[in-house]
């Protein structure tokens, strides 16, 4: 409470003193008088009357009755009660505006306003962890009163699914029974939950649910990335890719999310020996191909080596995209797209050429090191999809 009552006070306090500013310097002495201003006045009329006089505008007879007229007026104005100041009294103003400007903020706000709530609110924190569970536990014994809430329960199962409670979570989301059926974003959540139960199995009831997803809604995000995941997992890569390509075209361009969909594309195209199932695609936005290695060499590419393909603009030392993947068999497919750009903003479709090598490094490092197999650096046309990169070359 003080924490808000502080505040408002010192603000009040501040509004009524440059409000009242005038009046607390307004000096020591008083305000001036009427009969000290009517003194004054008529003191200036003699003075010009006199100089009239002088200057021969008038003569001595007329200067002798305006005279004459003059102190008798400034007899009958002076000769009244006078009145104290003109300003009247500092003080009382000051404690007049003050008790006035008080009582109607208080007078408003209390009847508008609500100070126990906002002093509530400033003496809440923030959620914890435990209190985010207390939270959910106690919607959970409530659900347990209410079993026939469907739409709570499958509000219980994303709680838990959030908390990476999965087997709670598939649980509540199977007693929402009907109520997720039409929901493509429910059934791929129930989906990803029975796989994270399972160990990445996605036979029998979670496949049925991405499927029953992508068919209420085939744009779906979580459930093409299941889809996908699910054929990858099969060993049926082309599928995969196709599934996943899906996705990437509705993310931004040079996010995480599509950097890390496009490296689970190339993956599944160097495991299924894919060139790119998506040519038009891939021709406009970037390049792809082959990376072969001479015989002589494949006796140092070890499992866990890293391939590193590099697309530069002509001339410069920093890439413009670069595929990072790791070996499998060769010949090995890339393809190198706006996803992979080092900087969203200069993307490789932007160009109308590039050079581009291979690197192959045992430790992934952007840096080229000794040892590392490489190949020659090669001048492509942005949108060629039949670029063969050989490597053939050991770094000194």
């Amino acid at each position: 409470m003080a924490s808000f009552f502080i505040p408002a006070f010192l603000l009040l306090a501040l509004v009524l003193f440059l409000l009242l500013r005038p009046f607390i310097f307004s000096g020591k002495n008083e305000g001036t008088s009427r009969r000290q201003m009517n003194a004054a006045i008529y003191r200036e009329e003699l003075d010009k009357l006199a100089a009239e006089q002088a200057a021969g505008t008038i003569n001595a007879q007329e200067y002798e009755m305006s005279h004459a007229e003059m102190r008798q007026r400034l007899f009958q104005d002076t000769n009244e009660e006078d009145d104290k100041a003109v300003m009247g009294s500092t003080k009382k103003v000051v404690i007049g505006v003050c008790a006035f400007i008080v009582l109607l903020s208080s007078g408003l706000y209390f009847s508008l306003g609500d100070v126990v709530r906002i002093a509530q609110q400033g003496d809440q924190k923030p959620m914890s962890q435990v209190g985010v569970e207390k939270m959910v536990a106690d919607f959970a014994l409530k659900m347990e009163k209410d079993p026939d809430n469907l739409q709570g329960w499958a509000m219980l199962g994303r709680s838990y699914r959030i908390l990476g409670r999965n087997e709670d979570a598939a649980k509540a989301y199977g007693r929402a029974g009907s109520f997720i059926n039409n929901d493509p974003e429910l059934l791929a959540e129930y989906a990803d939950t029975l796989v994270a139960n399972a160990n990445g199995n996605f036979s029998g009831k979670p496949l049925q649910l991405i499927n029953q997803a992508l068919k209420l809604d085939p744009k779906n995000l979580l459930a093409l990335w299941l889809s996908g995941t699910a054929s990858f997992a099969s060993g049926n890569y082309k599928v995969a890719v196709q599934t996943w390509e899906k996705l990437a075209q509705q993310l931004p361009p040079g996010s995480e999310e599509a950097r890390a969909i496009e490296s689970s594309i190339s993956e599944a195209r160097s495991k299924g020996g894919l060139v790119g199932t998506n040519t038009a695609v891939v021709s406009s936005k970037g390049v792809s191909g082959k990376i072969e290695i001479v015989a002589g060499l494949k006796s140092k590419v070890n499992p866990g080596d890293i391939v590193l393909v590099i697309a530069r603009p002509l001339g410069e030392r920093m890439p413009v995209a670069v595929l990072k993947a790791p070996v499998t068999e060769f010949p090995m497919s890339f393809a190198l797209t706006d996803a992979l750009a080092m900087n969203p903003s200069a993307p490789i479709s932007k160009l109308s050429e590039v050079s581009i090598e291979v690197r192959i490094s045992k430790t992934g490092m952007a840096r080229a090191e000794a040892g590392d197999l490489i190949s020659a650096v090669q001048t492509v046309k942005v949108g060629s999809n039949q670029v063969k990169l050989l490597v053939d070359q050991v770094r000194q």
